[in-house]
């Protein structure tokens, strides 16, 4: 039975909304990445090994961020986004100032599983909400100016959490994201109404009706594979790169975060929203566009991994570091914009779920644990240093990566084809 939307007019330009979307997001990140550049402080406090700062970057955030995904895309598909990320928001703003309260690890671990919950609710919601806000012409350039608030988020994350670290502690930072959240908050539940969706949506999608059909999309499979390998090293970078800053050069939190600000917020910005914006100029609403850009991408990061992770010399360091920082993140926004393509109206949103439940437990769930486990075993041999080789280690299954995203284009436009179709 077919539920009918009405279409009524926005308070606000679609414009508006995305900016307001966005600025969520750039809360979402920042209180998210934070934590990468405070693990120096917090090993040392609680006197933790690299496994455990894994445990803590890694699972613990991943697997309760991807599984309350699934639900909490089931009610965006079905009910008020706005409410949703309001809603999210103000939870994972809430656990963050928590993380600043802890007093001990076990306490550090259970605030983190509230910020992973929180933050679920949110890309999904913000998918459906953009692709019905923006055509498919347009929808490449939407979602990767949106995927661009992950460097927004992280360079505030790095930048204004070094500079409080520094100064007032690793627990001051948390409590200034925190706050920060709920004046966002209060803004977005201000401005933004909740709009009316393009198309009528199906009263009950139901998740494994959306998982059989987009399994049998092969560009999906491949996109979802794509993602989740090239996030390994991505999200390994984010929890660690601070660490091995601090013990391989003896950085402080605030070089570290000023460097880390200008390098993933300026550098990586630019290459969030290049392909998504050149796709939607050049590529006539032709998504493959993004992902061939991604391929290249990971192809011209590849040379500079080493080098950055290798050099004793801090200037080749940091100078190694402009490439990959600029490539780090275009997979995203053509990623997205592929999968909502290739999911009809109604299940968009679990399709964002989806595919934020494989690159989250992929990525984020394996990669950091996995680089503080190995830097743990590498410690005898290669001391201080151990931690290079491990980040480096995590790089290599970008290279398959790239191959997946590659096979995702050979089928990518026919099968949206058949979505528009059946729409």
């Amino acid at each position: 039975m077919i539920k009918t939307v009405p279409m009524a007019a926005a308070p606000v330009s679609r414009h508006v909304l995305l900016a307001m979307l966005t600025l969520v997001g750039v809360v979402n990140y920042l209180d998210r990445q934070i934590l990468g550049l405070l693990l120096p402080q917090i090993k040392a406090e609680f006197h933790l090994s690299d496994t455990a700062l894994g445990l803590l970057a890694g699972p613990v955030f991943a697997l309760v961020y991807a599984l309350m995904g699934i639900p909490l895309a089931l009610l965006a598909d079905r009910g008020n986004r706005r409410t949703i990320i309001a809603a999210s928001l103000a939870l994972f703003s809430l656990t963050t100032l928590a993380c600043g309260m802890a007093t001990n690890f076990l306490l550090l671990i259970c605030a983190r599983f509230g910020t992973g919950a929180g933050e679920a609710g949110v890309t999904p919601a913000v998918n459906a909400l953009v692709s019905d806000l923006y055509a498919p012409g347009h929808r490449s350039g939407a979602l990767a100016v949106y995927s661009a608030s992950g460097n927004i988020g992280m360079l505030l994350a790095f930048f204004g959490g070094g500079l409080i670290a520094q100064h007032w502690g690793w627990r001051a930072a948390f409590l200034a994201a925190g706050l920060l959240g709920f004046t966002v908050v209060l803004a977005f539940l201000l401005i933004v109404r909740e709009p009316a969706r393009r198309h009528a949506v199906p009263s009950s999608p139901s998740l494994p009706a959306t998982l059989r059909l987009l399994w049998t999309r092969r560009a999906f499979r491949f996109i979802a594979a794509g993602t989740g390998l090239v996030s390994i090293s991505g999200y390994s970078a984010l929890a660690f790169v601070p660490s091995f800053l601090v013990r391989s050069h003896h950085m402080t939190p605030v070089t570290v975060g000023l460097t880390l600000a200008l390098m993933v917020g300026i550098f990586g910005l630019a290459g969030t929203m290049l392909p998504g914006l050149l796709a939607d100029r050049f590529g006539r609403g032709d998504v493959r566009w993004g992902l061939y850009a991604a391929v290249l991408a990971i192809a011209c990061a590849m040379p500079f991994h080493p080098v950055f992770y290798l050099a004793g010399d801090l200037r080749i360091t940091l100078a190694a570091m402009v490439v990959p920082s600029f490539c780090a993140s275009t997979f995203l926004g053509p990623s997205y914009a592929a999968v909502q393509g290739l999911a009809p109206p109604g299940m968009r949103a679990q399709a964002a779920a989806l595919l934020l439940l494989i690159l989250t437990l992929v990525g984020l769930g394996l990669g950091p644990q996995l680089v503080g486990i190995a830097s743990d075993l590498l410690q005898p041999r290669f001391g201080v240093d151990a931690l290079r080789y491990a980040l480096l280690i995590a790089v290599t299954p970008s290279i398959l990566a790239a191959w997946c995203f590659w096979q995702a284009t050979r089928t990518l436009r026919e099968e949206i084809a058949i979505t528009e179709r059946l729409a």
